[in-house]
């Protein structure tokens, strides 16, 4: 059974072919995988995400070609899913309507629209379909969970869905316990954070880790107080530029001027004040968010879960489980695991333990 796994990022592309037959999740292991880094002179003369899609194909047969993998030799293509309107989780067939609504970014423009793309556009060569699994829009919350405080203003569903459902799966794999009967709060610690709560195998709460909630995170501001948003909403920032304050140069960034936890690392070893002070407020606000899903769970809690790429730095991780500690029990899931999530749950469908959804 040989599977390809495809997750475009903004400046790389992850790609890897899975072959194997077991349904655990820490026995799937990829026997060809690459991070194929763009050129940033070349992505500058692409302007949309849709003129990157042929290169990033091009780019990906060069490296089957280069393990001597074929088309025909797949059995199953899936890749990243990107952002499109509030769905159920679970494995989905990149069908006309997604590849329409991933092609306009209707629901968003992100790297991560060209995953459901580019598999499909390889299967298409050998007569196969495309999959996805889990994407970020995944919607699963308690209806007493949307209300924000303002009418007119939902609460959102948008998070690591794939990687939080994966290390949910694979906790529950380790303790021979079913997903659908545990409590689990899952802290996925990465450029974005996204803390959500699972009961029973649905995340019935989790702050939107993409617009402004939750915890700041190395490039997210996080939950903000109102009134100052208006004010600089006012003071002549534009919709966009206060978007992109928000997503992407908002939390550790805005103070330190670095995304890199590494480099904030060395700085704590440097002994500078303003990193130590952003490092205990990024802890303290996490520990927060998972205490306020722990407050919900009516003592019923199973695990916390930690994952994420910045789960491996022990600057982060230890003053945060010496903060939580009291809560209950805690796994640590270092890394986000996207390829062989995805590989994991193609290989479900594979082996027939699934079914997909259409969307």
């Amino acid at each position: 059974m040989r599977i390809l796994t495809i997750n475009p990022g903004s400046t790389s592309t992850k790609v890897a072919v899975f072959d194997g037959q077991s349904p655990f999740f820490d026995e799937i292991r990829p026997f060809a995988k690459t991070t194929i880094r763009h050129n940033g002179s070349e992505m500058l003369q692409l302007e949309t995400l849709a003129e990157q899609l042929p290169m990033r194909q091009r780019l990906i047969e060069e490296f089957l070609e280069e393990y001597e993998v074929s088309l025909e030799s797949i059995d199953g293509f899936i890749g990243r899913g990107g952002l499109l309107r509030p769905i159920e989780s679970g494995l989905y067939r990149v069908n006309d309507r997604m590849k329409e609504e991933l092609e306009n970014h209707e629901h968003g423009e992100h790297a991560s629209n060209l995953g459901g793309l580019i598999a499909r556009a390889l299967a298409e060569q050998v007569g196969k379909p495309a999959y996805i699994a889990d994407p970020v829009f995944v919607d699963e919350l308690d209806d007493v969970a949307r209300l924000s405080g303002l009418n007119g203003v939902e609460r959102r569903s948008i998070f690591h869905a794939l990687n939080q459902k994966a290390v949910a799966r694979k906790y529950s794999d380790e303790k021979k316990l079913d997903y659908e009967e545990l409590t689990l709060i899952v802290a996925h610690l990465g450029g974005g954070i996204s803390v959500g709560l699972h009961r029973q195998g649905r995340v019935v709460d989790v702050n939107n880790a993409l617009d402004g909630d939750g915890p700041m995170s190395p490039e997210r501001a996080g939950s903000l107080p109102v009134a100052g948003v208006i004010d600089m909403a006012f003071a002549g920032h534009t919709k966009k530029e206060l978007k992109k304050l928000v997503r992407s140069y908002g939390g550790m960034f805005s103070y330190l001027n670095t995304k890199d936890a590494e480099e904030v690392s060395d700085m704590l070893n440097e002994n500078r004040v303003e990193a130590d002070r952003v490092v205990r407020a990024m802890v303290y606000q996490i520990a927060k968010e998972i205490g306020a899903l722990h407050a919900v769970t009516a003592g019923s809690l199973d695990a916390i879960i930690i994952t994420g790429g910045l789960a491996y730095n022990q600057d982060f991780v230890q003053p945060l489980i010496e903060t939580i500690d009291h809560l209950g029990d805690i796994t640590i899931y270092p890394g986000e695991n996207e390829l062989k999530s995805m590989a994991f749950n193609m290989q479900a469908y594979l082996e027939g333990r699934i079914e997909p959804k259409e969307y």
